[in-house]
């Protein structure tokens, strides 16, 4: 039997005949989509016929590349080329949605009175060169701060009790959490409305609409999230590292402080953050404890104080198109905001479990430290200095 002699082809390679199938095909989904659509069928509509032209891409795709494969290749393929645009289509929206609101917005945040002023002396018709967003940056920054020294200490406490200690009130309490996922932020901002601001009223001192009104009602929101994610991440830790600790003599809880939250660090920040991007962009239970002010508000307990969500909403609400350039402005302070904050969160986060760090590394790799000569018992022994004396020696007893 005379061998195979054809060069192996590997599986995840691109070939000159795909790439030329893929335009091939986009080329002949474009022309029968305009066939369609000026010819033969009365469609309209830039979207109708973006699903057309996609639909009939897949097709001819599907059709080229089987000329030259077989049957698994050429789904392989066809999936492979639908997921690689349906990705492209869901980055292609935010960068849209990103580039569009940093273009409406650049009137405003080219003038660098839009970080620092807020909008106590500003009117509709006010220009652009005068007030600014600082009280939504400083409402954002303290109300999610405030959320955050809440929901942390009760959500790692809460995830921590549902993965060390399973029972039937841990299954209820989970269920509990994953139905408060799915709340909607409308009705978090009337609980904290009815629950605290209404039912204070005749107290000695009552909670108005404040900062901190607003930071329970973001709590309410972002409680569930940091729950949930922070479970998943702790039942995911080895169970062979908290055996060890147990073998060694630890209690439950020490394990859990020394083992179990060191080893899912990153894991809970990455919770963290996901609860922190649910809950600073909240607007609607922002909309209902917070109240909002032309003016910079520091203190959390008395006055209204707007986040950047709620000053987005108000300022987009007005007719004059520079009041719409100051909302769509602070929207984009916004997005860059986020940005910051996941940063921030990265780096402090740490690096996953299992992976050295750069500097470790590199001195590991460095071949001077495995080329040192190793000592030898005898050479340590006689590197270090005996400090008994002769007079000691001769009081020792034999």
């Amino acid at each position: 039997m005379t061998p195979d002699l054809r060069p192996r082809r590997r599986a995840g390679a691109w070939r000159t005949t795909d790439v030329l199938s893929l335009i091939g095909a986009a080329a002949t989904a474009a022309a029968m989509t305009w066939l369609l659509y000026a010819r033969l069928a009365p469609f309209s509509g830039v979207v109708g016929m973006a699903v057309i032209w996609y639909g009939l891409f897949l097709a001819c795709y599907a059709v080229l590349v089987g000329l030259d494969e077989s049957g698994p290749a050429v789904r392989d393929r066809v999936a492979a080329v639908a997921v690689h645009g349906l990705a492209l289509l869901l980055l292609s929206a935010l960068a849209f949605i990103v580039a569009y609101t940093f273009w409406r917005g650049w009137p405003a945040l080219r003038h660098l009175n839009f970080y620092f002023h807020d909008m106590s002396v500003t009117s509709g018709l006010t220009p652009l060169d005068v007030g600014g967003i600082i009280h939504g940056v400083v409402g954002t920054l303290i109300e999610i701060g405030m959320a955050l020294a809440i929901t942390v200490p009760l959500g790692l406490l809460c995830s921590i009790f549902l993965s060390e200690l399973p029972g039937r009130f841990t299954r209820f309490v989970r269920t509990i959490v994953e139905a408060m996922t799915a709340l909607p932020s409308i009705v978090a901002g009337l609980f904290i409305y009815a629950a605290v601001i209404l039912t204070t009223q005749n107290w000695i001192v009552p909670i108005e609409k404040s900062g901190f009104a607003a930071s329970l009602a973001i709590s309410v929101m972002m409680l569930p999230i940091i729950i949930r994610a922070s479970d998943v991440v702790l039942r995911l830790v080895p169970g062979t590292l908290k055996e060890a600790s147990y073998a060694l003599g630890a209690t439950q809880w020490r394990t859990v402080w020394h083992v179990v939250l060191p080893t899912a660090r990153s894991g809970l920040t990455t919770a963290v953050i996901l609860g922190t991007a649910r809950g600073i962009g909240e607007t609607s239970p922002v909309l209902l404890t917070a109240g909002y002010t032309a003016s910079k508000n520091l203190d959390p307990f008395h006055g209204p104080m707007p986040s950047l969500p709620l000053l987005t909403y108000t300022l987009i609400r007005f007719p004059e198109s520079v009041q719409v350039a100051r909302g769509f402005g602070s929207g984009a302070v916004l997005m860059f905001l986020v940005l910051l904050l996941f940063g921030l969160a990265r780096m402090i986060g740490g690096r996953p479990v299992g992976q050295a760090r750069v500097r470790r590394r590199r001195r590991l790799a460095d071949p001077a430290i495995w080329a040192a000569p190793v000592e030898t018992a005898e050479e340590e022994d006689a590197t270090v200095p005996d400090p008994r004396t002769e007079e000691d020696l001769v009081k020792e007893p034999v």
